[in-house]
């Protein structure tokens, strides 16, 4: 089915473990807008987007999450929204996993993550692609 999406089926089935900071899989990936899930396994250095407003929905875990200069709590069930260029990351996780459902308007690029400090990352050690075994 191209409109129905098992959220948690895509949940199970993000790796135990990454390289980089995040794994995610696409569920929706347009110009006008992607949504996706993604596991954080380390903690999240600030960052920002040049194209895109990302709207976050914290499925689980638990940790603090850092935009434009305030910290909040992370925890499951809290709606995160913030506007392209606005500084962001998740400074501490306190409890794993950490998986995030994201919706991007318009689309994020892979590649589309400028850190504050560039020593902490870029693209290629931000990201990697899960790709599902089995998709629903």
């Amino acid at each position: 089915m191209e409109n129905v999406f098992d959220v948690l089926a895509a949940l199970d089935r993000l790796p135990d473990s990454a390289d980089t900071m995040l794994v995610d899989e696409y569920f929706v990936d347009k110009p006008t807008a992607s949504a996706r899930i993604f596991r954080i396994y380390r903690d999240l250095p600030l960052h920002f987007h040049r194209e895109c407003d990302e709207h976050l929905y914290i499925l689980s875990g638990r940790g603090t999450f850092h935009l434009d200069g305030e910290e909040f709590e992370a925890r499951p069930g809290l709606l995160l929204h913030f506007e392209k260029t606005k500084v962001h990351g998740f400074p501490h996780i306190a409890e794993h996993p950490l998986v995030v459902l994201s919706v991007d308007v318009p689309r994020r690029r892979p590649d589309d993550v400028v850190f504050v400090d560039p020593a902490e990352g870029d693209a290629g050690t931000f990201m990697a692609r899960n790709s599902p075994k089995n998709p629903d």
